[in-house]
């Protein structure tokens, strides 16, 4: 057993505890501080909260009384704590404290902290900047009020006063339209640290935000996290939940650390995504907890004329020991792609009870840089995942998904709208109570599928395993216990891959050029 310090600011530390598990250690975990005990942990991932500033600390693993191993660190230096109730903050769940905690998020100095004590502080938009910590504690909660013509609204895109140049500050599905400004919302922020045990509650619900979810109503629904043009931010340990639509939505952003925190939406909830990174470099997604009502986690780029104009990739996402419950798909590579997604990491996570693992969505329109490379999934266990793996060319959705150019299987011209998939790993998984089918891969046959490599996985199906369709695009029939389908790859490796318990046959393969056995 490893301890591994992972970051701390001046009142917390997280600490990795690698005992072979995934986001949950084998054993209960006996954690002292210097010295003495402190809590008994199950998550790979913990936190420990309410520390003192400028201070060295020793932390020590013990299982059955017999120490596993230790990590030491020093905490941060801290210059002054401003508590928002100082500042006028009531905390009452009535009163709207938005004016008083944003005057103490633009009074505090650097090496300080913004401070929320036990209390409900309702809230419309609070807008971060550069160097701050904030911190709430355990029983604190922001919870936000849901009347439209309390929010900023962001336009979708302004020009330039001498007509060369474009802002963008609204953003909604990849495209850059109008929407209220988020609830936590950082523009141009840099060095942000937001931490602690307690919550941010978006407050939605079908007679708010969720009613009517695809329609414009003065502008798009807000996300409960928001931060464009930002870099060094850093969420510890604060629960969000409820959100009006994406929940944790960096844009155009670099240097993204997520580490222990919860993302915990119902699952009719629409359009709650977890964490959506768009057109972001950087990300390190560790010990998250998600569970909602549509993608876990979505890597974006732009849907169309953002990724063509900008060209920004989202690129080096590393997302390890988390887990997906009750979401659409745990790591989805799409729809809104234009710009490409480039060197991800998926490893040591548990999906359960998610429709798909793997969901790429993609097609015909998306356009030459909407390139998919170096996607890597590996040391995983799926559990009640209707179909694990799928890389859909041929995705549906939005007005233009059931054209003809989208949806035919003719070879068709490669040409400046074409998007490409090129190579995947898929590394040790372990597949069980499988509903829908094993994979589903099907390839533009004008843009095959490059490469696909898989080593080390075992599938097998639910005894009363349910019916559905695999993939979002048209003549996709529903089925059940289906093997793994692949269509239009031009490379595939199938090493020590195990299926067991389908109907028909395990392997239907049409299109593929080399197929390699092992």
């Amino acid at each position: 057993m490893e301890i591994r310090h992972i970051m701390h600011t001046a009142r917390s530390v997280t600490i990795e505890i690698a005992d072979g598990g995934r986001y949950f250690t084998k054993q209960p975990i006996e954690l002292r501080l210097n010295g003495e005990p402190t809590l008994t942990t199950e998550k790979t991932i913990t936190s420990l909260f309410d520390l003192k500033p400028d201070q060295k600390y020793v932390v020590e693993a013990y299982v059955n009384g017999e120490k596993q191993g230790e990590v030491s660190f020093k905490t941060d230096y801290e210059y002054v704590t401003l508590d928002v109730t100082r500042f006028g903050a009531k905390g009452d769940g009535e009163h709207d404290d938005t004016h008083f905690i944003q005057a103490a998020i633009m009074a505090c100095p650097v090496n300080s902290r913004v401070y929320f004590p036990a209390g409900t502080y309702r809230i419309t938009s609070l807008f971060l900047k550069s160097h701050i910590r904030i911190e709430l504690a355990e029983g604190a909660e922001l919870k936000a009020f849901t009347d439209r013509e309390k929010f900023p609204t962001f336009p979708g895109m302004l020009q330039s006063y001498d007509e060369t140049d474009e802002y963008n500050l609204g953003t909604w599905e990849g495209n850059p339209l109008p929407m209220f400004s988020g609830i936590i919302c950082g523009i141009g922020a840099e060095d942000v640290v937001i931490y602690g045990q307690g919550k941010i509650n978006g407050n939605a619900s079908k007679e708010n935000w969720w009613k009517d979810p695809k329609v414009m109503n003065i502008a798009f629904r807000p996300r409960l996290f928001f931060i464009s043009g930002c870099k060094n931010v850093t969420l510890q340990g604060v629960t969000f939940c409820n959100s009006p639509s994406w929940t944790l939505h960096p844009y155009f952003s670099n240097d993204l650390k997520f580490i222990g925190v919860t993302v915990q939406n119902p699952s009719d909830s629409p359009n709650t995504d977890g964490l959506d990174p768009e057109s972001c470099k950087n990300v390190e997604i560790l010990g998250v907890r998600f569970s909602l009502g549509d993608d876990c986690i979505a890597v974006k780029s732009g849907k169309i004329y953002m990724g063509k104009k900008h060209k920004t990739p989202s690129e080096n996402i590393h997302i390890r020991q988390c887990l997906m419950e009750n979401g659409h798909g745990a790591v989805t590579l799409g729809s809104e792609m234009a710009g490409g997604v480039v060197n991800l990491t998926v490893e040591d996570c548990i999906f359960r009870h998610t429709d798909r693992g793997l969901r790429i969505k993609t097609r015909r329109g998306r356009g030459k840089d909407a390139i998919l490379s170096n996607i890597i999934f590996r040391n995983l266990t799926l559990d009640h995942v209707m179909t694990p793996l799928v890389v859909n060319c041929f995705y549906f959705c939005d007005p233009d998904g059931k054209t003809t150019y989208v949806q035919s299987r003719d070879v068709y011209p490669v040409d400046d709208r074409t998007p490409q998939v090129k190579k995947m790993v898929f590394e040790n998984m372990d597949c069980t109570n499988c509903h829908v089918a094993a994979a589903y891969f099907d390839g533009l046959p004008e843009q095959k599928i490059e490469e696909i490599y898989m080593k080390d996985i075992f599938i097998s199906y639910a005894q009363d395993a349910k019916c559905d369709v695999p993939a979002m695009s048209d003549g996709v029939e529903k089925s059940s216990k289906r093997g793994l389908f692949a269509r239009n790859v031009a490379k595939l490796t199938l090493d020590n891959v195990r299926i067991e318990g389908q109907v028909g046959e395990a392997y239907e393969l049409e299109g593929v050029d080399e197929l390699i056995r092992r």
